[in-house]
C-alpha cells in the first residue's frame, strides 16, 4: 500500500507530464483515482478530497518552476553583466 502522498505526487506529475496543463481535468483524476488504485488503497477518500490534493500539488510544482526559472535567468543576466564590464 502506498503512501497518500506518493499517490498525490504522482498523479501530478503524471498530469502535467500528459497535458502540460494546471487546471486539472475531473474526468482525468478520476480515471486515475480509480484506475492507479487510490480507491482500493484509501476506500474512505472521495475523490473530491483527492483531486484537491492533486491540484494544491499542481501549483505547488508550479511556483517551484517559476522560481528555478527565474534564479536561472538571473543567473544568465548576472554573467553576461559581469562579461560586458571591461
Amino acid at each position: 500500500m502506498r503512501k497518500l502522498s506518493e499517490y498525490v505526487e504522482m498523479a501530478a506529475s503524471e498530469y502535467l507530464r500528459e497535458t502540460g496543463n494546471l487546471e486539472l481535468d475531473p474526468r482525468w483524476i478520476a480515471e486515475f483515482f480509480q484506475d492507479q488504485g487510490v480507491l482500493d488503497d484509501y476506500p474512505l477518500l472521495d475523490l473530491v478530497a483527492f483531486s484537491g490534493l492533486v491540484q494544491k500539488a499542481l501549483i505547488v510544482k508550479s511556483e517551484r518552476a517559476s522560481k528555478q526559472a527565474r534564479r536561472h535567468i538571473e543567473k544568465v543576466m548576472t554573467f553576461s553583466k559581469r562579461r560586458r564590464k571591461p
